[in-house]
């Protein structure tokens, strides 16, 4: 087994080494979300903690690590006496993300419990981590039939594993703790608010800090046995202190003045549920504890809030996380008795030994970052000033004038956008697909592990064979070649592209706003729809991919503040530089079916002279040769239209909408007509 990276040895990081701390003081605080960009020691410094952690009581031989004092009742090794236990190591599971359902819950032998009425049950992770910690990293990335069961087994401090009326149940309360990239794509905001705690990371830009992190990373590599005894009488101290402030733990003092200001807290910023109240509750109490103290002062409260209240606060994925620490402080003082002592310790001091700020592998200071109170990032894209070069008269569609930066119009909410057909995508929650959740449509052999049972088809194909197997007694004889499969439907996540024209003839700012406000509006429905989304941008002399297939609002969102237009309309470009997107994606992710969304009013220009439509059309027939769906939204204005954009749906084998209707009301007809063409495609 390697050695881990002492934790005292972890430079800086000072609000996740407490977040960290406070869990390992009291687990009831409810674990937490790490949030940071790549090669800031979140992970180094997460497993490092499980070092630290106290020894736990188990039943011998109890593979669900039953408590010797209280044993769970139904427990699948039980049931136990109450008596005396070993003592072993916290365990630190890991839970990869993609990991199967079998691993996490476990698995039953189906076989044996059709022939033989015996529950073999193989434990899975969830049963590995009772009383201790289940790590996931990249907690953001995991897939949503994995997130439910994650949920379920917070929620209830249980596993439930059942095939067909065969039902086994164990304990499964552990201290969840998750680190992430934002850049990747946000978390489902029920398993966000599971998370007790969080904070964010971020590398350093001091120098000194840095070199100390090479100089202990280096050192580490070198000879991990070695630099891990230089830091043991560090881990001990802090190990000692741990164990001092879960003893002090149950004798301090919550007063009625700090309740209140936990309470006030919690409704100033508007956080849903009470969860918020009870962690921040949870937290203000190990902090005292943590610095030795019998009883919760206000600083105990305002960090609390700090930590326990960022990522309950976000209304929506374009919210930046983080607080409004006037505003803390404000409710603070307006709730506060005023009457703590003075000069006590510093609370926020994990005091986990000497060095440096920084982080072994590259970690800054993080912590939640302080706020200014200004908008958030959704209302920044309604409202914000518009940022850029000045604006510069415009000289006609084909001229190279740039402008400034349109604003998008408020986001809305949207309609279901589906892809017709059935899919086998990733799981998520817009067209349909075969998957291994949702309704049973049918029946086969399994190819590979049997993972769902259809239990008729079973019985169905076992049954003509029992004569020649020598039934004697009541019980079946099944074979393993009489399983059957279950197939189900459900839904698959997609990937919508958006090829925008950004050009001179499109830079009427109510155009390009309405533009930008039905594009954010289908981000924030893919973010809970679990799609990608992708934006191309042709203008000028070309075409450019503006933003890369992503799940991540914040990025998308980011990108469209600052979309310029201006120029001519290289329409032909943008669809050649879309079927270029789409090609790599297939690639990536052949089982992830594109939609196209065409954003133009099909005036195409380029330099010099000719006819700069038809290429577009050849571009066009391109995509419809691949069987890509697509909608085109006809942004043409004014008393002369010459339909282009019509023209331009047609020969892609989609469908042509105004602006207009791509709002919520209109989305449904927009389905309707994508899948009334796929249909008529599929049948010539």
């Amino acid at each position: 087994m390697s050695t881990p990276y002492p934790f005292t040895a972890v430079v800086g990081m000072d609000d996740l080494r407490l977040a960290l701390l406070l869990n390992a003081v009291s687990p009831a605080v409810g674990g937490v979300l790490v949030r940071g960009e790549k090669g800031t020691a979140k992970s180094t410094a997460v497993r490092a903690l499980a070092s630290l952690m106290p020894d736990v009581d188990v039943v011998a031989g109890c593979r669900f690590s039953c408590a010797p004092d209280a044993p769970d009742p139904a427990c699948p090794d039980g049931p136990h006496e109450a008596g005396p236990g070993v003592a072993r190591p916290t365990r630190m599971v890991e839970l990869p993300v993609g990991a199967s359902e079998d691993r996490l819950v476990g698995a039953l032998d189906i076989e044996r419990a059709l022939a033989e009425g015996v529950k073999a049950f193989e434990p899975g992770l969830l049963a590995d981590a009772h009383r201790g910690l289940l790590y996931v990293d990249e907690v953001n990335l995991l897939h949503d039939h994995l997130v439910d069961l994650l949920l379920d087994a917070a929620a209830m401090g249980a596993s439930y594993v059942e095939r067909e009326g065969v039902s086994v149940r164990h304990a499964s309360r552990f201290l969840l703790v998750g680190t992430m990239n934002p850049e990747e794509g946000e978390l489902r905001p029920q398993l966000l608010d599971r998370f007790g705690l969080t904070v964010e990371v971020a590398a350093s830009r001091d120098p000194d800090l840095r070199v100390e992190v090479v100089r202990r990373r280096l050192a580490y590599d070198d000879d991990p046995a070695g630099f891990a005894a230089r830091w043991a009488g560090e881990e001990e101290a802090l190990r000692e202190r741990i164990v001092a402030a879960r003893e002090l733990l149950p004798r301090v003092v919550l007063g009625d003045v700090a309740l209140r200001q936990i309470a006030a807290t919690c409704a100033a910023f508007e956080v849903d549920g009470m969860r918020a109240d009870i962690v921040m509750a949870r937290t203000a109490t190990a902090l005292a504890a943590w610095a030795g103290r019998d009883e919760v002062t206000e600083e105990d409260v305002r960090q609390a809030a700090l930590l326990a209240l960022p990522h309950r606060r976000r209304r929506n994925p374009f919210d930046a996380p983080g607080l409004d620490e006037s505003k803390l402080d404000e409710t603070l003082d307006e709730f506060g008795g005023h009457d703590e002592p003075d000069g006590d310790p510093d609370p926020t001091d994990p005091d986990p030994g000497p060095g440096p700020e920084g982080g072994p592998d590259g970690g800054g200071g993080g912590g939640v970052p302080p706020q200014d109170g200004g908008p958030d990032r959704g209302e920044a894209a309604a409202s914000a000033p518009e940022t850029g070069q000045a604006p510069v008269p415009a000289q006609g569609a084909g001229a190279g004038a740039e402008h400034q930066p349109a604003r998008a119009t408020e986001p809305f909410r949207t309609k279901m956008l589906s892809v017709p057909g059935l899919g086998e995508g990733a799981a998520g929650r817009r067209s349909r697909a075969r998957t291994e959740h949702g309704r049973t449509t049918g029946a086969r052999r399994p190819q590979g592990a049997l993972t769902k049972l259809h239990l008729s088809a079973t019985v169905q194909a076992a049954a003509p064979h029992q004569r020649a197997r020598g039934r004697s007694g009541p019980g079946l004889v099944v074979r393993r070649d009489d399983m059957r499969q279950a197939t189900r439907e459900g839904r698959e996540g997609n990937l919508v592209l958006f090829v925008v024209d950004a050009s001179g003839s499109m830079a009427a700012r109510k155009r390009m706003g309405a533009v930008k406000g039905a594009v954010l509006s289908l981000l924030l429905d893919a973010y809970q729809r679990r799609d990608k989304v992708g934006l191309i941008t042709f203008r000028g002399k070309g075409a450019e991919l503006a933003l890369p297939p992503t799940s991540s609002v914040d990025a998308a969102a980011a990108r469209l503040e600052s979309l310029p237009t201006g120029g001519r309309t290289p329409l032909a470009q943008g669809l050649l530089k879309a079927q270029d997107v789409l090609r790599i994606e297939r690639l990536r992710d052949p089982s992830r079916r594109p939609l196209m969304v065409v954003v133009t009013d099909g005036r195409a220009t380029a330099a010099g002279s000719g006819d700069a439509f038809a290429p577009a059309l050849r571009a066009a027939r391109l995509h419809a040769a691949e069987r890509t769906a697509a909608v085109v939204v006809d942004c043409e204005a004014g008393p002369v239209r010459l339909g282009l954009a019509g023209t331009l749906a047609r020969e892609l084998g989609g469908s042509a909408v105004t602006l207009d209707e791509l709002r919520a009301e209109s989305i449904a007809g927009l389905v309707k007509d994508v899948r009334d063409v796929s249909a008529t495609r599929r049948a010539a």
